[in-house]
């Protein structure tokens, strides 16, 4: 789902290219875990023809709420992610 040059910026403010975020992801769902996820404030805009920024509040574990920004694009395979940012923003 992701185009051949994705990137990322972390919550940290590091960036990370696609086949970290990739490996990351396989070890992150590698045993099984309980993940609890609320989403809210989903927002759409057309920055050009066939590409869209999507933005919205995650809130993880009922702890740690974070806004997220990702850049999608589509494609004559379909959409694919160019870009993807999360900020934190709360963390009790």
């Amino acid at each position: 789902m992701t185009v051949a040059d994705f990137w990322e910026v972390g919550a940290s403010g590091r960036p990370y290219g696609r086949s970290w975020v990739l490996d990351e992801l396989e070890r992150r769902h590698s045993t099984p875990h309980v993940d609890v996820w609320e989403t809210a404030g989903f927002h759409c805009r057309r920055l050009a023809e066939d590409v869209f920024l999507l933005t919205y509040t995650l809130l993880q574990d009922h702890v740690r709420r974070t806004r997220r920004s990702t850049i999608w694009q589509r494609t004559p395979e379909g959409w694919k992610i160019v870009f993807h940012q999360g900020t934190i923003v709360q963390e009790s």
